[in-house]
């Protein structure tokens, strides 16, 4: 007797868990999340993003929604990117002036733009030449991103700020250099796609291992 009531409850429980599954609860949450996002973005957000996220913004902006972006961060990443902004750029910390709960709307905001995962190849080494990567670099890079990755407005990032480093593993730099951004200037720099620069992966190893080196310690 005392295993069939064991059993019937355990059937209860797998019960709820299926009907908690199946219902529209965690779907409801995360609706409201993507909305309460969407009010913030167009808020503090739009003037320098656009309202498309493409980067089209009045200002200066970089383009979020890109499969090829949103498939090389994490919402971790989208976070803190956020939160911490980009010292030295016009991308300021959003930290201080947004509840946590505001920034986590805002991450699920703008991952609502991803409509495909898109994988990378990517070096199982990214240890390069720093010298020769300076060298790649201002020969491939420096018109967009400026002096010693500094940035220029309207044209590229700039990949010697602090929480650019920072919060950017070698790897999603690699992929960024290699991959591009679809539907902006960034186009893709690996050997083999379908972008201006037919570089080698070497070519961009080297380069991120020079970029990696303007991190001060």
């Amino acid at each position: 007797m005392k295993k069939i009531l064991i059993g019937f409850y355990v059937l209860i429980i797998i019960g709820i868990i299926i009907c908690i599954g199946n219902s529209d609860i965690f779907d409801s949450k995360k609706s409201e999340a993507i909305a309460a996002g969407e009010k913030i973005y167009k808020s503090n957000c739009i003037f320098c993003h656009g309202e498309t996220g493409k980067g089209e913004g009045s200002k200066t902006g970089t383009a979020l929604n890109s499969q090829n972006f949103l498939s090389n961060v994490s919402d971790k990443d989208l976070y803190n990117y956020v939160k911490y902004g980009r010292e030295g750029t016009v991308m300021p910390a959003y930290g201080p002036r947004m509840s946590d709960k505001d920034l986590k709307n805002v991450v699920a905001f703008i991952r609502d733009w991803q409509n495909e995962e898109k994988e990378f190849d990517v070096p199982k080494k990214l240890s390069g030449d720093s010298e020769r990567g300076k060298a790649q670099y201002n020969l491939y890079c420096l018109n967009c991103h400026g002096e010693a990755g500094a940035g220029k407005d309207k044209m590229g990032t700039a990949l010697s700020s602090p929480q650019y480093l920072k919060y950017n593993t070698d790897k999603q730099i690699w992929i960024d250099a290699a991959y591009g951004r679809e539907d902006t200037r960034m186009g893709p720099s690996l050997k083999g796609l379908e972008g201006a620069r037919q570089l080698k992966e070497k070519d961009i190893t080297d380069i991120i291992s020079y970029i990696r080196s303007l991190e001060k310690k």
